[in-house]
């Protein structure tokens, strides 16, 4: 196991992606990736492209999906990995999700609007390949366009995250929602990469409590955001709490992620890898 290159969590056109699926596939199989979960936000239509793909290079291909959670406030994703894609109960809950995202993005767009930032909400709509489905990342390549920030990261930074000019609130789902809805279809809910939230070790280990009463199984111990201090931290929680460790670039495209797809560190030592319930 500990010889398998394995990458849990990236992101295509589908969602707010750079590269279609099929194209992703193809990547993660040129760059070593033995076993692949296709992970868009709230949304399954990438997968039939990015299995065909990973079938023809001959790497393995993981069910997943990144979910939009809201828990006391904060906005936290949850990955699902190996579930029936054709459930219906998740893909009601996940159309549900999608269903207020063009609302929100109105919404972003007029608070931009009202500090001089013209035209965001048609800027953003032209990078997003599935309208209902735009998001914060499309609204940052826009601004990275009009030359107001020099990268994505640093958009949000200054203008997408809570606080913000630009940022809006949205009723996503309950912790207890999309484990379920992600159990229900026979799949693994795991904490997607945990050292993103601005959330103090008090409060993270309520929410971890919660996530593993509700059914929850796993963490992101290694991702492209997290720093080795962050890995060796979540491997120990993953450990306290018995939860299965999970990998995953958070890959994006080329120019904008902290890390490409499948060149990831190993999982530290005494943990148990995820992919172990996939292979």
């Amino acid at each position: 196991m500990s010889d398998l290159n394995w990458d849990f969590h990236c992101h295509s056109t589908a969602s707010d992606g750079l590269l279609p699926a099929a194209e992703v596939a193809r990547r993660a199989a040129g760059n070593g990736v033995q076993l692949l979960a296709l992970t868009d936000h709230d949304d399954l239509a990438g997968l039939p492209a990015a299995r065909a793909a990973a079938e023809e290079m001959g790497m393995g291909l993981v069910n997943g999906v990144e979910v939009s959670i809201e828990w006391e406030g904060l906005s936290i994703h949850v990955v699902g990995l190996g579930f029936d894609a054709a459930n219906p109960v998740l893909n009601e809950g996940l159309a549900g999700i999608r269903s207020g995202r063009v609302e929100r993005a109105r919404r972003m767009a007029e608070a931009l609007d009202a500090i001089a930032i013209r035209g965001a909400f048609e800027g953003a709509m032209a990078y997003a390949e599935n309208p209902n489905l735009i998001s914060r990342a499309h609204f940052a390549r826009y601004l990275v366009q009009i030359g107001l920030c020099k990268d994505v990261h640093n958009v949000f930074d200054n203008y997408l995250t809570p606080g913000k000019p630009g940022y809006v609130e949205h009723r996503w789902a309950s912790l207890e929602d999309a484990v379920s809805w992600i159990r229900t279809a026979g799949g693994t809910a795991v904490v997607a990469h945990p050292g993103r939230y601005k959330i103090s070790n008090a409060a993270l280990r309520r929410f971890l409590g919660q996530f593993k009463d509700a059914g929850g199984e796993g963490i992101e111990v290694v991702t492209g955001s997290h720093s080795p201090d962050q890995i060796h931290h979540f491997a120990r929680l993953a450990r306290h709490y018995g939860f299965l460790a999970s990998r995953g670039s958070d890959f994006h495209g080329p120019e904008e992620s902290y890390t490409d797809v499948g060149r990831l560190s190993p999982l530290p030592d005494g943990l148990t890898p995820i992919c172990s319930r996939f292979v």
